[in-house]
Formats: C-alpha cells, structure tokens, sequence
C-alpha cells in the first residue's frame, strides 16, 4: 500500500487543484493491484488532506487551504526563557520511517503486543452500561485490587493514574516545591529528567553500577545537597537494566532514612523480565512510607494503553490526590475498565511468559552480534527491560554516530539524552522491543559501518 500511496501522492502533485483523479478500477489495473489497496491509499491521502472525494463524483485534488500569516514574534518576549525541557522525551517518541530500523523507542512492536486481547477487552468495556459515567476518584475498586496484589500494597493506598508519566509528575511535585534538589540514579529515564527540570526541580545525579545505584555516593549526595527525594528504577533501569542487588535494598532505605526523604520507585519494567521471577517492589522493604511507587501497563502491553498507578502511604498519599485531581480529574473509564478485562483475562500471564521469552532472545540476539561486529563496544547483557546501554569507545561522538546511522537507516538513542551532568564517556541506547528479532544483526551492521 505504501507504494500505491506514493504513487497517487506523486500524480495528485503534478495536477491542479480540482482535477479529478482516474477512476478506482483505472487506477487498479494501471498499479496492479485490488481495489481494497486503492481505496486505503486513498483513504491515507484524504487524512492528510492530498485529495478529497465526493460522493458519487470521485476522487479530486484538494485544494490548498490558505491561512492567515500571523506575526507571532511578540511572544518570544512575552513568554521569556521557557521551562519544558524535552531533550531525549521527543526522541523517544518520534515513529521513525517505515524504512528505518527502530532501535529507538523503549516500546514493544505489534508482534509483542496483545492486541486482539486488548481490542477484545476494550469492545466489552464500551458496551457495559456505566462505562461512560464517572469512575469512582481513586480508580476502579477491581483495578486498584489487582495492582496492589502485584505490589505487595493494600487497595486503599492504590492510585490509579494515566499511565506512568503522569503519575510521575504528580508524585514529584507533590512532595517538593520548585527550585528543590532531587537526587536521581544515572543514568535514567529522560521523561523523569524533563520534567524534574520542567517543573522547576534540580536533578543531582547519583552514579549507578551494575548492582543499581552506588550506597556510598548516594549518603554522600543527601549530605552535600539536603535532598528529600530520590528518584529511583530498582528494577530493569531505563536504559541499562540493572537491578538494585537484593544487599543494597536495605542501605538505600536506611539512608533515605537518615536524611528523611522519599523514595520514589519508578516501577515501569515490572513486567519485562527475561526469565526469572523480577525482584519485589522496592515498597515490600518499607516500614515507614518512604517509598512512594509508580507503575504502568503501558510497557508490556501497548504504548496507548495509558493506565498506571501511584502507591503511597500516609499524608503524602492525600497530598497526591489531590494534585492528581486538580491534574487530570479522572482517569477514563473505559480504559480502567479494559485494563482490569486485559490483566485479569486467562491470556495474560500467558503473554507475560511469551514477551519474557522474546526480549530474552532479542536481548542474547544483540549481544552476540554487538561481540562480534563492535569488539570494541562495552556492555553488560541487561535481565530485564528493553534496551542495552552501549560505552563507545573514547572519542566517539554519540550524536554524531546516531545521526550517521539514521542516514543508513538505523534509529539509535544517543546516550547523553540520559544523563544529568558530564559523563566520562560517550553511550548509545539500543532497544529492542520495537525492532523484530531477524533485523538485529542488520541494524548492528549499519552501526559497524557508521563508524
């Protein structure tokens, strides 16, 4: 279909606006294919506006919509240096060409998605009398059941959210006000890092090893900055995958402790092991609501199924609350409701084991052939998540090389996009979730020679 759309894109450019295209059953014999692909392609030109139909006339060239030039220069004065910062979060998102291998957005392809499970679950959620009245504050009672089940909480310290961005802004500007240090386990997630800063917020970064974030850097950081929060993934960290070794999950809290701070546990990758049972929360270790847990299921099952949740205990837990309504009021109905049908269903953890198996084999996939093409390259095969953090070698430039392999057809995430301050090196992030097993060795070839 995409050369039949590219086909009429071209012939609606060289005609004037208004010309009537060919018939359907012309343009099937001239391209060679069915009606059903003319008539998608069609369909796609008449979205972007390249064409436009007219029932029992046909199909024409649109014509140009003329706007209004408006001078808009005044607010750049009016609105002064700006405070969104979305460097590495645009990036991540961006939907890379349709020939262009994509290395660089942490969610999964639609072979690794349930989604008939999710188009079923979704079909009966829409149909159920209430689903379009509004949902009870805190999120669906059966929705809020299930997750606390997962996270080792109790239901009425459950908070549904929509999704995990989300619930991230609102923990952490819930707990601290602008201008506040925030100490954040490098390298990390960027959305967290954009809107720590968008927010006004001061991110310090706290170095992390392969055993998770460092204990004595971390006391070492709460001293010198008088920091209350610590933004932390324990398990399956976005972009390396560490996990917090099971011998410094007490010191973490210990030292948070002593400097009287949150945790906020950053839970997304829960779901995305690669074989053994993950870790528990971070929360199943805490005896004095210090850990304030966010997860997502957005991760493991669709990048729109935008349905989380928010733990916390205590005051801090109406603080919350209360910024998540003034927020976002609610979280959609419908959506709760085809959450609890999706993760409740008897297919799910069936496809928590397959998706297991698949990153598994995409992550073993991707170190072999990075050993055999990028000798050079360091890194360290990650248990859980969706991407491996690559150390280039000293000199190389990561957003040089990232756009060198775009040129080629490779999507990349360059690895400053991740960090805080200086690194002493430079880092690519290659995820895997998106790009299909077979593609792996070719996209690691296209590193090899943008080098």
């Amino acid at each position: 279909m995409q050369r039949v759309t590219a086909s009429l894109r071209d012939l609606a450019a060289t005609l004037p606006a208004g010309t009537k295209l060919p018939s359907s059953r012309r343009l099937v014999s001239d391209l060679g294919v069915g009606p059903v692909t003319v008539q998608r392609a069609i369909d796609v030109l008449v979205a972007d506006g390249t064409v436009a139909t007219r029932p029992g006339a046909g199909t024409f060239v649109a014509r140009a919509s003329r706007t209004q030039t408006v001078d808009t220069d005044w607010q750049r004065v009016a609105l002064g240096a700006s405070p969104v910062r979305t460097e590495g979060v645009l990036a991540s998102l961006a939907i890379p060409s349709q020939d262009v291998l994509d290395m660089s957005r942490g969610y999964l392809d639609l072979s690794l998605q349930p989604s008939s499970r999710l188009s079923a679950a979704m079909a009966r959620a829409a149909r159920r009398p209430e689903a379009w009245t509004t949902p009870p504050l805190q999120g669906m009672p059966e929705l809020r059941t299930w997750f606390a089940q997962q996270l080792g909480a109790d239901r009425d310290d459950v908070l549904i959210s929509p999704g995990g961005q989300g619930a991230l802004s609102t923990v952490l500007r819930s707990i601290v006000p602008a201008g506040s240090p925030v100490l954040v386990a490098v390298p990390s997630y960027p959305g967290a890092i954009a809107l720590l800063r968008s927010a006004g917020l001061v991110p310090i970064p706290v170095p992390t090893d392969t055993d998770g974030v460092r204990p004595e850097l971390l006391e070492r950081a709460f001293e010198q900055t008088g920091s209350r929060v610590l933004y932390l993934q324990p398990t399956y960290a976005n972009p390396d995958g560490h996990v917090l070794a099971a011998e410094r999950r007490r010191p973490v809290l210990e030292i948070a402790a002593r400097a009287g701070a949150f945790i906020v546990e950053d839970d997304f990758a829960r779901w995305l092991s690669h074989g053994p049972t993950p870790p528990p929360s971070l929360l199943r270790d805490d005896t004095d609501g210090r850990v304030i847990t966010v997860n997502s299921l957005s991760k493991a099952a669709g990048p729109s199924l935008r349905v989380g949740c928010i733990v916390a205990r205590g005051p801090v837990a109406q603080r919350i609350t209360g910024l998540a309504v003034v927020d976002h009021l609610i979280v959609s109905r419908p959506l709760q409701e085809a959450a609890v049908e999706l993760v409740t269903g008897a297919g799910w953890n069936a496809h928590l084991r397959s998706l297991s198996a698949a990153l598994g084999a995409r992550a073993t996939r991707l170190s072999t052939a990075l050993s055999r093409e990028l000798p050079d390259w360091s890194f360290v095969r990650p248990r859980g998540g969706f991407s491996t953090w690559v150390r280039l070698p000293r000199g190389t430039d990561d957003v040089e090389l990232a756009r060198r392999a775009l040129t080629r057809g490779l999507a990349v995430g360059p690895g400053r996009h991740f960090v805080v301050a200086e690194e002493d090196a430079a880092y690519l992030r290659l995820c895997f979730a998106a790009i299909p097993e077979q593609h792996i060795d070719a996209a690691v070839r296209i590193l090899a020679d943008s080098l």
